[in-house]
């Protein structure tokens, strides 16, 4: 079976795990990654830098504001939780396999 993104409904809104590329040579939704959501993003991992690209490549993949995205867990790491504000987690799944990003409704572990 093809690796796919774990998507979780929350109190707070939906969460996703991912797994971030810093310094890369482009910022881009890349695919699943044992059950999180793999990204490269330009920036590089200082000041903050980088945490504000994801929720802005998220956002714009998601088509979502960048506001209703927030880091949660991992500001200092590779792996990272966000959540997506305002959207069920049908949305989600939907809106990531509309770009050919296989996910589903999962647990976050």
């Amino acid at each position: 079976m093809a690796d796919v993104v774990s998507v979780a409904e929350t109190p707070d809104g939906v969460r996703l795990r991912l797994r971030v590329k810093p310094s890369a040579r482009a910022d881009r939704l890349v695919g699943p990654h044992a059950g999180a959501l793999k990204l490269e993003v330009r920036a590089a991992p200082e000041r903050g830098k980088a945490n504000h690209a994801v929720a802005r490549i998220v956002a714009d993949g998601l088509e979502v504001r960048r506001t209703q995205v927030e880091v949660t867990a991992g500001h200092g790491s590779r792996n990272k939780t966000v959540v997506i504000h305002g959207l069920r987690v049908g949305d989600v799944v939907s809106k990531l396999e509309a770009i050919g990003i296989p996910a589903k409704f999962g647990s976050l572990q």
